[in-house]
């Protein structure tokens, strides 16, 4: 190849591969420093991006579980609160029952208790169906069992069993009916009976219902921490270190500049032939 050469300029390619090298780099730098990422795409590096992209998938299923959670969970806080709410209104009417169970009472006495007894009856009912979350209601008769997701394939589930507290209904803890009532201290004593192992029933539905709801708090505490730690995997695979990056920055714009100008005095070396035609 001829040294001085006006139709081949090696000097030039070979400056202008570096050039073009440098920018191809500082144009992923800058990528990065955009992105904030150092994989944001297959190209990137697709063994790295697909691996981000199954545990952002697992990532996205988390928040769905969360939902599930959060939806049981405020259905098991509406449960225990009216359930506490009857034991209360039980207790009520155990102090009616027993105070019309003396015999030294009149009638009329006797006749007013019934109706406050009857009336704190009703409000269990309306307790019971008022009960609802998200159209869940675990007290009502004839009510089913509460299931969420427990995790990201959602085979795993959680169950949180129906407690029955219908005045009357098939399976209620409650053993009164719905029409319960005392017109004689001897009514009034046998309801007593009735009335306290309703009393202990509730008690221990409402504490299976915390115990649950428990269960519901530990495992959404968590899910919470798991998708935490995937956020954090997921950033450790594919985010970008910025403070490397703008020092790389730096670094490739003085290196472009620097070879803006060796190229320029490449494309410059055939104007030297020139100098051979002068006299």
């Amino acid at each position: 190849m001829a040294l001085n050469s006006i139709n081949t300029n090696v000097g030039a390619m070979y400056a202008l591969q570096n050039l073009n090298s440098t920018n191809f780099q500082l144009d992923l730098t800058q990528t990065r420093l955009n992105t904030g990422k150092k994989i944001s795409s297959a190209k990137d590096n697709g063994a790295v991006w697909a691996i981000a992209q199954n545990q952002r998938s697992d990532l996205s299923a988390l928040d769905v579980v969360t939902d599930s959670l959060n939806r049981g969970r405020g259905s098991l806080d509406v449960a225990m609160s009216a359930g506490a709410s009857i034991s209360d209104l039980l207790n009520q009417m155990k102090a009616k029952a027993l105070a019309a169970s003396d015999v030294t009472l009149n009638s009329s006495s006797r006749g007013a208790l019934n109706e406050e007894f009857k009336s704190l009856r009703d409000q269990i009912s309306k307790t019971v169906s008022n009960a609802n979350f998200n159209g869940t209601n675990l007290l009502k008769t004839a009510a089913s069992s509460l299931y969420a997701l427990a995790d990201a394939t959602g085979l795993g589930k959680l169950t949180a069993q129906a407690q029955i507290m219908g005045l009357g209904a098939a399976g209620s803890v409650i053993s009164i009916a719905a029409t319960a009532s005392f017109d004689t201290a001897t009514t009034a004593a046998a309801m007593l009976t009735a009335l306290e192992q309703s009393i202990v029933n509730v008690n221990s539905a409402v504490a299976r219902l915390g115990t649950v709801a428990r269960a519901f708090d530990q495992h959404a505490t968590f899910v919470a921490k798991l998708a935490d730690a995937m956020t954090a995997g997921i950033g450790n695979l594919v985010d970008t270190d910025v403070a490397k990056e703008s020092a790389t920055l730096q670094a490739l714009q003085t290196k472009q500049q620097l070879g803006i100008q060796a190229l320029s005095i490449a494309n410059k070396a055939p104007q030297s032939v020139l100098s051979l035609f002068q006299q």
